[in-house]
Order: C-alpha cells, then structure tokens, then sequence
C-alpha cells in the first residue's frame, strides 16, 4: 500500500480531510493506510481535529452521603452497600438533582413531541 503522494492525491486528501471523514475512511479512499494519512497530515501542518472519544467526566473527589451537599450532583456510582458506592458530586444544572452529562442519561426525548421526560434511559 505505498502509494505516491502526488499533487492531486494530496488536494484530495486535504478536501477529504476539511469534509471531517475520519483518517481511516480518508486512507480506505486513496488506498494508503491510516498511519499514512495522519503522517501526511502532520507534514502538511493541516489544523487538528479532536479525539472523537467522548470521556466521562470524573468526578474531582469520591462523594459520599454524608459530604454530599446541595448544588452537587446526587448522580450514584457503584455497589449500594460497598466501600465503592459514592455520588457524582459535580455542579448541578438548575433546577435538577444532576450535573450536565448525568441529566443527559436520566432525562431522553420523547420521540413524539420532543420534550425530555424524566424516564430513566
């Protein structure tokens, strides 16, 4: 898969690559590998895109009922009954119990009229 990087390859990889396709897909449609693709990036100095894992948020310290205190997130975490179970404790939204990410979870769309409802996910 040692292709050469002519001038219309790399015209086309800088219009794939400002499209947002990821560099998997860009490599499957000029036939070079990922690898190929990001070390062509970084040489053309190309602007960087972030990581498109999304990460849990972590909570700054282990919050347990006892130090949980309005304006946290009541958010559980872990076991009832262990060592492990604690509270997100993040800042909340306003005028909900949770933190942004966790009313994400607790509160969906009803696909019929668009308002979240408060059933669980």
């Amino acid at each position: 898969m040692s292709e050469e990087w002519t001038p219309k390859r790399v015209s086309a990889l800088i219009a794939l690559w400002n499209e947002g396709l990821s560099t998997s897909e860009i490599g499957n449609r000029l036939n070079v590998t990922k690898n190929a693709v990001v070390g062509k990036v970084h040489r053309l100095g190309l602007p960087k895109r972030g990581s498109p894992i999304k990460h849990k948020p972590k909570p700054a310290e282990i919050i347990g009922l006892a130090a949980l205190r309005p304006g946290m997130c009541s958010w559980p975490e872990g076991e009832p009954g262990t060592d492990e179970f604690n509270f997100c404790g993040a800042n909340i939204v306003p005028g909900k119990p949770y933190c942004e990410h966790h009313c994400k979870r607790a509160y969906v769309k009803n696909p019929k009229d668009g308002k979240r409802s408060s059933r669980a996910a």
